[in-house]
């Protein structure tokens, strides 16, 4: 009979599966608790770090309905659930495993697809959304303006070509 605070966890764990658009799957082995509290604070509005037993995890990914990699929940493993952009989680967990070499990235599922620790640094490495977006609006516009130049350009040139013939038929007569 399963004991009442793991069926508790099980349930948070799952209600957290199921609300986060991605989970990365990190080791902590050697982080100190102040270690763990830095890396939660960089993570803060993009992702919530949970640090849960393993066979409790995998529990409830699956009855979440998320397929995880059995292989990256063995030893000490911590979850991120990202409910914030999957770019700016990925990058906070990249930049801090660099300054602590502690923090192993094992990998993850990010929408419904399973990623591995190298997809995870690649999508680290990719701009953030709202920076992708502003190229692209300053792409359509300058494509936007290119467009009104050349529907001008006639008629400014053929003002142009009547000013030179007045003028040339000015200095004729």
């Amino acid at each position: 009979m399963a004991r009442p605070d793991k069926t508790a966890a099980i349930a948070e764990l799952e209600q957290s599966f199921r609300e986060s658009g991605a989970v990365l799957l990190t080791e902590y082995r050697g982080m100190s608790v102040a270690q763990l509290q830095q890396l939660r604070r960089s993570l803060q509005g993009t992702a919530s770090y949970v640090v849960a037993k393993n066979t409790l995890a995998a529990i409830a990914a699956k009855n979440a309905g998320v397929e995880i990699d059995r292989e990256t929940l063995t030893g000490p493993t911590a979850l991120t659930f990202v409910t914030g952009e999957v770019v700016d989680a990925a990058k906070a967990l990249r930049d801090f495993s660099k300054d602590n070499e502690q923090l192993v990235i094992k990998g993850g599922v990010v929408d419904g697809v399973l990623v591995s620790a190298d997809e995870i640094t690649k999508l680290a490495s990719l701009e953030s959304r709202e920076v992708l977006l502003g190229k692209a609006a300053g792409a359509f516009k300058a494509a936007l303006f290119q467009a009104a130049y050349m529907f001008t350009a006639p008629a400014v040139q053929a003002a142009r070509t009547i000013d030179a013939l007045r003028e040339k038929q000015a200095a004729d007569a």
